[in-house]
């Protein structure tokens, strides 16, 4: 993405560019789809929203372990690239920036289900941005993991 970039806004396709365009190969290979990124307030919004994205991750057999389980790194991936995606919603536009640090609690195990990953802003810095993700499986809408980031922006 150019610098140009920057100034227009950021709306799902744009966003869909990113997603295809600035990440690795093998994070391309997970199929993540944005299904919505929500840069502005809306009016009903409660008063703690905050700007973020929403991405799904299809169920594939080659992200499972033993019983259909779908393995912690897929999701750990699917967190981090969903919360790069809220940031860039945040910030209006592309940034590049890197993971500084990631913690995820693994709720419960899923199960032959595609994810869902609400990522949310808390905090979109100048050298440093924070958030959170809240994974859920699409079969039952029941929370999986809970992650914690944060990214230098470079």
């Amino acid at each position: 993405m150019t610098a140009e970039s920057t100034t227009a806004d950021f709306d799902l396709e744009a966003a869909k560019r990113v997603l295809g365009d600035v990440f690795a190969p093998w994070v391309q290979d997970l199929r993540l789809a944005l299904e919505r990124i929500e840069t502005v307030r809306p009016a009903s919004a409660a008063a703690d929203w905050q700007p973020g994205a929403v991405l799904r991750m299809p169920f594939s057999d080659r992200l499972c372990r033993q019983g259909g389980i779908v393995c912690g790194q897929a999701l750990m991936a699917l967190a981090d690239t969903s919360m790069v995606m809220a940031i860039l919603a945040a910030a209006n536009g592309y940034r590049p920036m890197t993971t500084v640090d990631q913690t995820t609690h693994f709720l419960k195990a899923v199960v032959s289900s595609d994810v869902l990953a609400d990522a949310r802003v808390v905090r979109l810095g100048r050298t440093m941005s924070f958030g959170r993700v809240t994974l859920t499986s699409a079969n039952d809408g029941k929370p999986v993991a809970m992650v914690s980031s944060a990214f230098a922006m470079l």
